[in-house]
C-alpha cells in the first residue's frame, strides 16, 4: 500500500463523513417519524434544536466530500509514476478492481451532496422548515452511498502495490478494445459533434424557458444530467483528440497533465458544478408553492439557472476554442 498525504486526507475525509451520516441517519429516522412542526411537544423542540447541529455537521462533512472528488482524481494522476504502465491517472485507477467504482460513486455522491446541501440551505430560510422530511429523506439514500465509496476506496488505497503492472490509457480507450471506454472512443465524429452541439442548443433552450415557466424543473434537471453524459463522452470521442492532435488517443485523464496546459481541469470543474447547479434548480422549483418559500425558492432557482448556464457556456466555448486551434482535421 502506498501512503501520501493526499491519500492519507481522503482516508480521513471518507472516515469523517461516513461518520457523520451514521449519526445523521439516526436522526434522520427521529425526523421522519416524529416531526410535527404544528406541535409544541418536548420531543418537538429537541428536535428543532438538534436539526441546527446536525445540519451544521453534514454541510460541514458533504462539502468535504464535494472536494474530495477533485482530490481523488488529483491523487490518481499524481500517482501514476509509481506504477509501471501507467502513463496517468486511467492506469493507476485501474490497477485493481477498485478504482474506477470508487471514482464513479464520488461522482454521483457528488451530485446528490450538492442537492441536499441545497435543499438545506432553502430549508433554513422557511419559518416552518418544510423541506425537513425532505431533505432527510434524502440523507438517508445517500448515507448507503457514502459508506459504499469509504470501503470502495479503503480497499482501492490497501491494493496500490507498486509492483503491479498496470495497462495504459492507449490499451482502455481504444477502438480496438472491448467494454464502455472503447465503445465511446469507438464513436464516429461528425455524428458525436452533431449530438454534442445538439445538446447545447438543448440546454439553452430548456433553460431559458425554464426561467419563464418553472414548471419544467424536472426536465431541466434531467436536462442538466444528460448534458453532463454527453459532454463525456464527448471528450473521450473527439474532443480529447483536437487537444492531443492525435487521432487514435482518447483518454480523458491525459487532459489533467502539465503538458496539455491542465486544460482538462478547465474542462470538468464548470461541467460539474453546472451540471449540479442544473439538478438542483431543476428538482427545488416544484416547492415554490410552498408559503413559506414563495420568496425564496424563485431567488434561488434563478441564481442556479443562470449558474447552470453560464458553466455549460463556459464548457462549450472552451471546448469550442480547443478544437478552433487545434492542427488536427477529423472531419
Amino acid at each position: 500500500m502506498l501512503i501520501t498525504p493526499a491519500i492519507v486526507a481522503l482516508q480521513l475525509i471518507t472516515l469523517s463523513a461516513t461518520g457523520a451520516v451514521l449519526l445523521a441517519s439516526g436522526f434522520a429516522w427521529k425526523i421522519l417519524r416524529y416531526w410535527n412542526i404544528a406541535s409544541g411537544s418536548e420531543l418537538q423542540i429537541w428536535l428543532e434544536r438538534r436539526t441546527y447541529l446536525i445540519s451544521t455537521l453534514l454541510g460541514f462533512a458533504l462539502g468535504a466530500e464535494l472536494l474530495s472528488l477533485l482530490l481523488f482524481i488529483h491523487t490518481a494522476e499524481s500517482l501514476s509514476s509509481q506504477f509501471v504502465g501507467a502513463m496517468c491517472a486511467t492506469g493507476v485507477l485501474n490497477v485493481n478492481a477498485f478504482g474506477f467504482p470508487t471514482l464513479l460513486l464520488k461522482i454521483i455522491v457528488f451530485f446528490l451532496a450538492t442537492l441536499w446541501l441545497t435543499l438545506d440551505r432553502v430549508d433554513n430560510q422557511g419559518y416552518d422548515y418544510p423541506l425537513v422530511r425532505v431533505k432527510y429523506g434524502l440523507l438517508l439514500a445517500v448515507a448507503p452511498l457514502v459508506i459504499v465509496e469509504g470501503v470502495l476506496q479503503t480497499r482501492y488505497f490497501l491494493g496500490l502495490e507498486p509492483e503491479v503492472i498496470t495497462s495504459c490509457c492507449g490499451s482502455l480507450f481504444s477502438a480496438d478494445s472491448r467494454g464502455v471506454a472503447a465503445e465511446l472512443a469507438g464513436w464516429p465524429a461528425r455524428p458525436a459533434l452533431a449530438i454534442f452541439y445538439g445538446m447545447a442548443g438543448l440546454l439553452l433552450a430548456t433553460g431559458l424557458a425554464f426561467r419563464r415557466w418553472p414548471w419544467l424543473g424536472p426536465w431541466f434537471a434531467a436536462g442538466s444530467l444528460l448534458g453532463f453524459g454527453v459532454a463525456i463522452v464527448a471528450i473521450v470521442a473527439f474532443l480529447s483528440l483536437y487537444v492531443y492532435e492525435n487521432p487514435n488517443h482518447h483518454c480523458p485523464f491525459c487532459l489533467l497533465k502539465a503538458g496539455y496546459d491542465y486544460v482538462g481541469y478547465a474542462l470538468y470543474l464548470p461541467l460539474f458544478i453546472a451540471t449540479a447547479a442544473g439538478i438542483s434548480a431543476g428538482l427545488i422549483a416544484p416547492f415554490r408553492h410552498l408559503i413559506s418559500l414563495r420568496e425564496t425558492i424563485p431567488g434561488e432557482v434563478r441564481r442556479l439557472t443562470w449558474l447552470a448556464l453560464g458553466g455549460f457556456g463556459l464548457f462549450y466555448g472552451l471546448a469550442t476554442g480547443l478544437i478552433g486551434r487545434s492542427n488536427l482535421i477529423l472531419l
